[in-house]
């Protein structure tokens, strides 16, 4: 069996029990191995869709083929899960004889090699997710939960070094660094192309402006890809700026655009860069407004500010 067949048949192995090392002492591929792989299976795959009549299924596929990797890394997050517990349990019942000294170990060595394995599934989603933005425009971003990469840590020496290790693993990758700004905006329709290429870059420029004046900055958003929310995700991922994504609470019903208000506002925000949205949006500028917190205004046509509108305006008018 080739490292490609071998790797993509490992993806259906999340069935496998946490005591179950078929690696040995085998070393993960290189990295670089893993990337010329990725895009190779990119690159031949849409190339002969390209100009097809599967041409228009190219996004799906592509969002799928991403998915395929991070969902191989949550399996093998969820057996380290498992092996945690057990690891802990190990820890409590040490009394200095080597069989346990060796089981404790060995379960070690396990999880080890497991979150290496998750490792290289998210370097393979990674590079997958970067061809996605490239073909599609749009980042990619999970249908559920977050798309973080824990990356390894090999300082890991005993027991309660692993613990903690992976407990500070877990909190740095779900903890964004730096200042908050928040992006609101809804979903638009256009009169032409002309007009669509118009706004975008308008946000774009927004966005780049903003960043130049916070320069730590991390974009909080609402995380409807179909939405102005995906535009602002695509240029976040293409300028290497964090994301925090805030989904509706649907338990919560027609309060569910609002208390994510509330979260937004909680974080204490630099700015709140407002686009054209609905009223849940225009209710978020209000009591933004009220905290004291600065409003960057882009809600006049094209995603102008609405200053600037006003002031064509009267010019033609004159």
């Amino acid at each position: 069996m080739t490292t490609l067949a071998a790797a993509l048949e490992s993806l259906q192995l999340g069935h496998l029990k946490p005591g179950d090392d078929a690696t040995g002492g085998m070393a993960p591929p290189l990295a670089e191995a893993l990337e010329q792989t990725t895009t190779a299976i990119w690159s031949d795959l849409f190339a002969t869709m390209m100009n097809t009549s599967l041409e228009r299924d190219i996004e799906d596929l592509g969002w799928g083929l991403v998915n395929l990797f991070h969902r191989a890394a949550q399996k093998k997050h969820a057996v380290i899960d498992r092996l945690t517990d057990d690891i802990r349990l190990l820890i409590a019942e040490q009394d200095g004889s080597e069989i346990n000294a060796s089981n404790l170990e060995d379960k070690i060595e396990v999880a080890r090699k497991i979150e290496e394995a998750a490792t290289c599934y998210e370097q393979m989603r990674d590079v997958a997710a970067a061809h996605y933005i490239r073909e599609t425009g749009k980042s990619w971003i999970p249908g559920a939960g977050n798309r973080i990469s824990l990356g390894v840590t090999s300082a890991i020496i005993d027991g309660r070094a692993f613990l903690k290790a992976r407990r500070d693993k877990v909190r740095d990758a779900n903890t964004a660094i730096g200042t908050p700004v928040v992006f609101t905006g809804g979903r638009m329709t256009f009169r032409s192309d002309d007009d669509m290429r118009q706004f975008a870059e308008n946000l774009h420029r927004t966005l780049n402006a903003v960043r130049e004046r916070v320069g730590d900055m991390y974009l909080v958003h609402g995380g409807d890809m179909r939405g102005l929310d995906g535009l602002a995700a695509s240029w976040a991922e293409q300028k290497g700026v964090q994301q925090v994504r805030f989904g509706l609470d649907r338990k919560l019903g027609d309060r569910a655009g609002f208390r994510r208000n509330d979260q937004f506002l909680n974080l204490k925000p630099r700015y709140v860069i407002a686009f054209p949205g609905n009223g849940v949006s225009e209710r978020l500028v209000i009591d933004a407004k009220k905290a004291g917190i600065r409003i960057v205004d882009r809600r006049g046509p094209l995603g102008m500010p609405p200053s600037a509108h006003n002031a064509q305006a009267g010019r033609k008018s004159a």
